[in-house]
């Protein structure tokens, strides 16, 4: 193999773009060439969208989507190329994560815990003609892990200092926090809803995708019998490791809450509510850890400046910056880590995910899709 460059593929809890990352790795550290977002047409994350909450969906909506996804995954690896001058015989390999339809990895409740990902690595490699690396959490999970989070194995390859404490916050749809000890200790775990909640609410009463800015939620005011009902999921209760999704945080769940609630409070005061909620289970997670340190936040979140000042207030003692800061963009964070994770397994590189998913050893992860174009 002679090309030492990469493409990170991601679409994350949200469900509203493919990110994009073209990534150098000829020296020990990732260099990010470029980056892109590419929005998912409405009728495609429907789809989406009935696979994760309808647990009636049939098996031919499922193949259609797995490859009507790869196809949306292979055109933008096509545009990045294109914008770059940069053929397929260039790239060395594509990691593709795919899309996370169901997450059940609760390895002491299930006989058969699973976790399942849609974006056909086949279709991606026969339409771009590049090996493709797909399938990253089973390997794990066949292991005795959870199988998720897997990019804070990433985060301790580029962010870990022996000067400080440092804990990575990613807020995508879900949130989920790593913390990087200064004595070189690791561990990782979903804190629950990110984005996902506020999302699903601006979008049902105001048809915005999102809370730009989170001004919506500062135009409100914190229901705390709502937030207490809230708190008292018992996910946020469980011990590490542990990860979710949009099995459990979903417009079901937060109706129920609702449903509790005997003074409903107004739409604005439920968006403040929600996103208390990711602050308070983010935060809440890092003082059980440490008193101090520095928080490097990337997602989407961390462009929702409501959410980053409430979040600053809740950790006082912390240093809160932008991934940016530190070289990696806050919105490529997790692709540009998909194409560290193809790298490795083209490498033959077992990663340790077992500090932070509870596997018993480390695993190459991902299966190979080789490409032939050039």
């Amino acid at each position: 193999m002679t090309s030492s460059i990469y493409i990170g593929l991601m679409s994350g809890t949200s469900m509203d773009a493919i990110d994009c990352a073209l990534v150098d790795f000829s020296d020990r550290k990732p260099y990010q060439l470029d980056f892109i977002n590419t929005e998912i047409p409405h009728d495609l994350r429907e789809k989406m969208l009935r696979l994760c909450e309808d647990h009636d969906s049939q098996i031919p909506l499922l193949g259609e989507t797995d490859v009507e996804l790869a196809r949306q995954l292979a055109s933008s690896v096509e545009h990045i190329l294109d914008l770059n001058g940069l053929k397929p015989s260039q790239i060395a390999a594509i990691g593709s994560h795919g899309q996370t339809i169901r997450h059940q990895p609760q390895q002491d409740t299930s006989a058969t815990p699973f976790t399942l990902q849609i974006g056909d690595p086949n279709t991606i490699a026969e339409l771009t003609g590049i090996t493709t690396v797909s399938d990253f959490r089973r390997r794990d999970l066949a292991a005795g892990g959870q199988g998720a989070p897997i990019v804070p194995a990433f985060h301790r390859e580029i962010f870990s200092t022996a000067e400080q404490n440092r804990i990575i916050v990613n807020i995508g749809g879900m949130s989920n926090i790593t913390l990087l000890g200064k004595i070189g200790t690791i561990s990782g775990y979903d804190t629950g809803p990110g984005n996902v909640l506020m999302d699903i609410w601006i979008q049902e009463h105001q048809g915005h995708p999102y809370d730009k800015g989170g001004k919506w939620a500062e135009s409100g005011k914190i229901d705390d019998v709502l937030l207490e009902l809230m708190l008292e999921e018992p996910y946020f209760g469980l011990p590490s490791p542990k990860s979710t999704g949009r099995e459990l945080f979903n417009k079901r769940w937060l109706e129920g809450k609702l449903a509790e609630v005997k003074q409903q409070p107004s739409p604005q005061d439920i968006q403040a509510t929600l996103l208390a909620l990711t602050v308070q289970t983010i935060s809440k997670a890092i003082l059980n850890e440490w008193q101090e340190g520095e928080v490097i936040v990337c997602g989407g979140g961390a462009s929702n400046h409501f959410l980053m000042k409430s979040l600053n207030n809740a950790l006082p003692e912390f240093e809160i910056m932008p991934s940016s800061a530190l070289g990696v963009m806050e919105d490529s964070m997790e692709a540009v880590a998909f194409a560290w994770l193809a790298w490795q397994t083209m490498m033959q590189r077992p990663v340790d995910f077992t500090q932070i998913t509870g596997s018993a050893h480390p695993v190459i992860a991902g299966g190979i899709y080789y490409g032939g174009k050039s």
